[in-house]
């Protein structure tokens, strides 16, 4: 399986030299990436709005290693709140935020997390809008849903992210699936022990239906993050049984990805949202989204070959 060897590459700095000079590297990377800055990101975000999608917007970035670091995550997301409220795209455009980005793994991380996500969910509030709390490994992931509770109490629309591939998943979507929420599930993209999570992608599929169909019949809005047209099908079963109309839940999907299923979903009716990353720290995003499908590993290996 070369997942689990292109995620531990992802944190390796020797490989991320290697590629990040690789000459085919910026094609693919482009691929999946919207943009380095608010500026370039934001003709994305018209473009998706012109086309009956809504996005969700990622500044990449993961390796923070002081607070003056996760001050600074913050205040690039204030920005981009500033410039959705200037172009009117509020309403349109919802963040993704990933904890480790405001500092949750440093000293005192739990409280530094809070108090930096706090006023992004504000901000995101006052015009419209609002933030999904992403999951990454099982580590962080009681921290990530006790933030989530504390900003519920002022901020309900907040969301979070859970991961089929997890044996806690299926009791957290029991407690999530509730009226006001709004979840997002995944298969899972961090590489994570045979203790705490499927190996087997038959067994993390199971698992994804199972929670889906939790959702689908809890009180909550559930968000379908898959590219898989086989779990897409499911889940609109899912929903159909449930008597969920179109708008009570939504698909998701990467920028770059599939991007006629994007159109087709949202021709149909259906809310479809796209996740768009952009920035200049793109390795850790760029490399999960490898790992994810052979199929985009295949694709940077023939444009590092064709442009070396």
């Amino acid at each position: 399986m070369l997942g689990p060897v292109i995620l531990a590459a992802s944190r390796s700095d020797r490989m991320r030299r290697f590629i990040s000079a690789a000459p085919g590297t910026k094609q693919v990377v482009d691929r999946f990436i919207a943009g380095e800055t608010v500026d370039q990101v934001v003709p994305v975000i018209e473009d998706a709005a012109d086309k009956g999608l809504e996005v969700t917007l990622d500044v990449v970035g993961e390796d923070i290693t002081t607070p003056e670091q996760a001050a600074a995550a913050r205040d690039a997301y204030l920005e981009l709140v500033d410039r959705l409220k200037d172009l009117g795209l509020g309403t349109k455009a919802e963040m993704s935020i990933k904890l480790s980005m405001f500092g949750q793994s440093l000293d005192g991380g739990h409280e530094l997390a809070l108090a930096n996500v706090r006023p992004v969910v504000e901000a995101a509030a006052a015009i419209g809008t609002t933030v999904t709390l992403d999951a990454e490994d099982h580590t962080t992931l009681d921290s990530m849903f006790a933030i989530h509770e504390e900003l519920r109490k002022d901020f309900p629309q907040t969301g979070c992210v859970i991961q089929a591939y997890l044996f806690r998943t299926e009791d957290d979507a029991r407690r999530l699936a509730a009226a006001g929420s709004r979840v997002r599930i995944v298969k899972g993209a961090y590489k994570e022990p045979a203790s705490v999570a499927y190996q087997d992608k038959a067994e993390i599929d199971k698992a994804y239906v199972r929670i889906l169909k939790t959702l689908m019949e809890g009180e909550g809005y559930p968000m379908i993050g898959s590219h898989d047209p086989r779990l897409i099908a499911i889940a609109q079963e899912l929903a159909r049984k449930a008597g969920r109309k179109l708008d009570e839940y939504e698909f998701q999907m990467l920028y770059g990805i599939r991007s006629d299923e994007h159109i087709r979903l949202a021709a149909e009716g259906h809310r479809m949202r796209v996740y768009t990353a952009y920035g200049t720290d793109w390795y850790g995003y760029f490399m999960r989204r490898l790992a994810e499908k052979p199929a985009n590993l295949l694709f940077f290996g023939r444009s590092i070959l064709t442009k070396g």
